[in-house]
């Protein structure tokens, strides 16, 4: 038998390196729901080790984001991946913008900004949840996180950081969250033209490009308008997408709209 396979109970093998996704929720969404469905059991609430966290963490090496998976894209970016970057580019703010943040906590930010997605998922704006409803999910599972797992460690001082520097990074009014903010879409805009340069132009991924237009810092904008000029580079005068440009440039008015209703709140 293979290392990475076990015997399931019905008899067939399973690859324990592939976690599967829960299928939708039954009525209301809850924590609890969804823990239900983790197959290596519910991490220990109350505990005073830190283990049980340690454990929910794997789902975000193993979680996909899902946007790219619409596109056939099945094995690519985890969420995990998606903030480690998001962390190492954060490092490189320009000197004069580096001099205004706090980038030990920008850092931090980067890593913690969708760790609800261990237990909500990658909600994109095609999958008609309501930013009201998204913002329930994900602030019931900080909760759970935060209070839950990790509220009687070391007296729950790390819990109560992780929460809050979540918190300021969802509400968006501090210069150290707009520039995460920012961080997050550079980082899909590079990872949207590296997935397409890999396709050979057969691969048209344009419709992300529309995060561009909601990058709020000079510095930020600048590299991203890098990275478009790269991707003209590439489809060299063929026909392809540009999001940025919204239903004129290829987008439809449908998913214009979701777009639109999922970045409001930015």
């Amino acid at each position: 038998m293979s290392p990475s396979t076990k015997e399931a109970a019905n008899g067939e093998l399973v690859d324990v390196g592939i976690v599967p996704i829960p299928g939708p929720i039954t009525g209301t969404w809850t924590v609890d729901k969804v823990l239900d469905t983790i197959p290596t059991g519910n991490p220990t609430e109350g505990s005073a080790s830190p283990v049980g966290y340690f454990h929910l963490l794997e789902r975000l090496k193993t979680t996909k984001r899902e946007g790219w998976r619409r596109f056939g894209i099945d094995r690519g970016e985890s969420i995990s991946d998606h903030m480690y970057r998001m962390s190492m580019l954060s490092m490189l703010a320009p000197p004069a913008l580096a001099a205004k943040l706090d980038l030990a906590k920008c850092m931090r930010m980067c890593l913690i900004h969708d760790m609800a997605e261990s237990i909500v998922g990658d909600i994109t704006p095609v999958d008609n949840v309501s930013k009201p409803e998204k913002s329930r999910r994900e602030a019931s599972t900080m909760d759970y996180i935060t209070k839950g797992l990790l509220g009687k460690v070391d007296g729950g001082t790390v819990g109560a950081e992780i929460r809050a520097i979540w918190q300021e990074y969802e509400d968006s009014q501090t210069l150290d969250s707009l520039y995460v903010h920012d961080i997050d879409k550079m980082e899909l805009l590079l990872q949207m033209v590296e997935y397409e340069k890999r396709g050979r132009g057969r691969l048209d991924l344009g419709e992300f490009a529309y995060v561009k237009t909601k990058i709020v810092l000079d510095e930020v904008k600048a590299w991203a308008e890098e990275v478009m000029r790269e991707r003209e580079e590439f489809w060299a005068g063929q026909a392809h997408v540009h999001g940025e440009a919204g239903v004129e440039g290829g987008v439809t008015a449908e998913k214009k709209a979701m777009q639109d209703a999922y970045y409001q709140k930015e």
